[in-house]
């Protein structure tokens, strides 16, 4: 895929990068149950935060990668597709852990 190698390229030239580990882990259970594309979409963006780093991947605007409020103060979302969310939070040593993945319903907007 060009898009993919394109952004590892980047993270090849950036001598600011952090490491970054992204933990599945937590979403193991939920992973069983969504289907197979959205997990797929999940997988790469893992996969692209852990090459590039987070703050290249946060630029992409396919993601809409945001920061949540209320309860969820200091946790971010990614979008998988119109019907899924991914909420993750990133600790002091640069560890993304998945909290859980949402399935939006537009009724509950």
């Amino acid at each position: 895929m060009y898009f993919y190698q394109m952004y590892f390229h980047m993270s090849e030239t950036d001598p600011m990068a952090t490491e970054y580990r992204v933990n599945l882990y937590a979403v193991r259970k939920q992973l069983k149950r969504i289907p197979a594309q959205i997990q797929a979409k999940l997988e790469f963006w893992a996969s692209l935060v852990e090459d590039m780093g987070l703050p290249h991947v946060r630029k992409t605007p396919g993601w809409h990668d945001e920061p949540l409020k209320g309860k969820r103060f200091g946790q971010r979302s990614i979008r998988l597709s119109k019907a899924y969310r991914a909420i993750y939070r990133i600790d002091k040593e640069g560890r993304v852990t998945l909290i859980e993945v949402l399935e939006v319903n537009k009724h509950e907007y």
